[in-house]
């Protein structure tokens, strides 16, 4: 194997797996510190820099750094990354002194984002520092466009929301609220120097049953029908309620129905229940609130009786996988089963809808009606215009949209200033020693052995009796230190120095989880099959020094590494340092 290339900013970036798996690669062991250290406002504020909302994020985030995280390999439970970032910002002190200023003079390019979701906030808040001029464009009364309409309060208080929503707006941004936009052209004749569509996917999936027409409005689309009840437009639901759908939508709508009347509310799903797209959690907690998971029924009709529905027949299927582990759903061949209803929530799905904007403004659709985007760029073929969040390639979540936003701003900066879009700046690295003596450093390297800590729940009668009640209670600051200290500060990285070497071995005899060892040099394939501990994870490198004067190499397995510093430690030469690694993706204006 060549020596591993250090220098290259995206070799560390993805040892700190928490940080590579967040689409908006937010320094999670950097906040995490911090917070243990009692620094909330700190700590927000290396939040609020990549993934804009943390207060919103701290709640409801879908929390793809936590299955990555490095914990995870030492016990069943990860690191409650999510939970941490509420705990920052919940404790913050004031932090608008804090935010970018806002320039007086304006550079004269005028902006216009179609939608007040999280991918035009993002979008907004990395443009406004620079000189833009932003005009932001929605249907709704206020900011916050999913965010709002689709995520209950009890997950979310509206406080939250708003403070977070305002710290963009109030940078300068004029909003145009209650204001649909049914005509692209409309915008593209304003003048505007660049568009940002960030509209999400406002469209929800239905299903086209026998007895559908006839059960009228007592059947519901889910994403509809959270907005209303998010408008205060509905206030109550029938005492039987069924949820079809297994993703978070469909257990925000069922936990919903529970506040709103419903006494018996069953989510049925097509798919086993280990196959549903909701995160666990979410299911946990719609059945913490008594609410059953009919998984393996799949909807065949609406039973309507003297126009009144009365319920849904449904049929039981089980799961077959090929070789592929491609999923078939096969009927049971069992008689249909037949579950009473007075209102049915349909959340099987969301798409994008695009019939307001004009064929003829240059911007290619595929087959699917979406909009050709580019991946890196998020320009369309209309270089004036940009998409960004689920308007771009389907429904993913906030920091999804998020991250989108950041990459868009870039674009839209680099295309107002007459650069190409593909030019995209690299992110600022940092790789500093924490070395406080000879065998010292500056950071907490002890592993603690405690289990993830439990978020205390409000009681669930008071939960239940009043939808605005937030249901998660949150770490307070002392319960929040200790999960804080169960971070393994990944970002604090193991680096070798060949030159001061003399191949003792006393990192390889010390090393609590085998990873490291001095080896003859072979192919990767080969090479990982004989080290002190085999390293059969391909997804993470190996770390693999210049030849040594005994012409063996240093090998070390990043999969497995606790980042805890005794190689460092042990080592009587200072071969090993243990240097904290700091990685940010670029933001608009920065290449400049």
């Amino acid at each position: 194997m060549e020596p591993t290339d250090v220098k290259n900013p995206e070799y560390f970036h993805k040892v700190v797996d928490c940080q590579y798996a967040c689409p908006a690669h937010t320094p999670v062991p950097e906040y995490i510190r911090l917070i243990a250290a009692r620094r909330y406002t700190d700590a927000y504020m290396i939040n609020w820099e990549s993934n804009v909302f943390p207060g919103v994020l701290g709640r409801t985030c879908d929390r793809p750094c936590e299955p990555a995280c490095r914990r995870g390999r030492l016990e069943q439970e990860p690191v409650a990354i999510c939970r941490l970032k509420r705990v920052a910002a919940d404790n913050k002190g004031e932090v608008r002194d804090r935010m970018p200023a806002i320039p007086e003079q304006k550079n004269g390019k005028r902006i216009a984002c179609i939608g007040a979701g999280p991918a035009s906030l993002t979008v907004a808040r990395d443009l406004m520092p620079l000189g833009y001029s932003i005009d932001i464009y929605d249907n709704q009364f206020a900011g916050g466009g999913m965010m709002r309409s689709q995520i209950p309060s009890f997950r979310l208080p509206i406080q939250v929301l708003d403070e977070e929503v305002n710290f963009v707006l109030d940078m300068g941004v004029t909003t145009f609220f209650d204001t649909e936009v049914s005509s692209m052209r409309s915008i593209v004749d304003k003048g505007y120097d660049a568009i940002f569509v960030g509209t999400g996917a406002p469209r929800g999936k239905g299903l086209e049953l026998p007895g559908l027409e006839e059960a009228g409005d007592a059947v519901h689309v889910g994403i509809d029908w959270l907005s209303s009840v998010a408008f205060e437009h509905i206030d109550s639901i029938g005492k039987k309620v069924l949820v079809l759908g297994g993703g978070n939508t469909a257990m925000d709508c069922c936990r919903t129905s529970r506040r709103l009347g419903g006494e018996d509310v069953r989510v049925v799903v097509r798919s086993p229940f280990a196959d549903m797209k909701a995160s666990p959690w979410e299911k946990e907690d719609a059945m913490h609130e008594g609410i059953p998971i009919y998984d393996n029924h799949t909807p065949k009709e609406f039973v309507v009786e003297d126009g009144v529905l009365k319920g849904m027949l449904f049929e039981k299927v089980e799961a077959k996988y090929d070789d592929n582990g491609k999923r078939s759903l096969v009927p049971t061949g069992e008689d249909l089963v037949f579950m009473e209803a007075d209102d049915v929530l349909m959340a099987i799905g969301q798409e994008n809808a695009f019939p307001w904007i004009e064929r003829d403004l240059g911007i290619d659709f595929d087959k699917w009606d979406m909009p050709v985007v580019d991946e890196a760029s998020f320009q369309s073929t209309n270089p004036k215009i940009f998409f960004g969040g689920d308007a771009a390639f389907g429904p993913e979540n906030v920091i999804t949209a998020v991250a989108h936003g950041h990459q868009a701003a870039v674009s839209i900066d680099l295309f107002c200033r007459g650069e190409s879009v593909q030019k995209r700046p690299p992110p600022f690295t940092n790789l500093v020693s924490q070395k406080m003596g000879i065998h010292e450093w500056s950071y907490d390297n002890a592993v603690e052995n405690d289990q993830r800590y439990i978020v205390p729940l409000a009681p669930l009668e008071q939960a239940l009796s009043d939808r605005k009640v937030e249901v998660e209670l949150g770490f307070d600051l002392e319960v929040g230190f200790k999960e804080a200290e169960r971070c393994l500060n990944c970002d604090v990285q193991t680096v070798f120095q060949e030159s001061r070497c003399i191949e003792c071995d006393a990192c390889v005899d010390i090393c609590p989880t085998d990873c490291i060892s001095f080896t003859a040099n072979g192919e990767e394939s080969e090479l990982r099959t004989r080290l002190s501990a085999p390293a059969g994870n391909l997804t993470q490198d190996l770390y693999v020094s210049e030849p040594l004067p005994t012409t063996r190499v240093m090998v070390k397995d990043e999969n497995v590494c606790l980042h805890c510093g005794l190689c460092a430690e042990r080592c009587p030469t200072t071969a090993w340092d243990m240097q904290k690694f700091l990685y940010n993706t670029s933001k608009a204006g920065q290449a400049a």
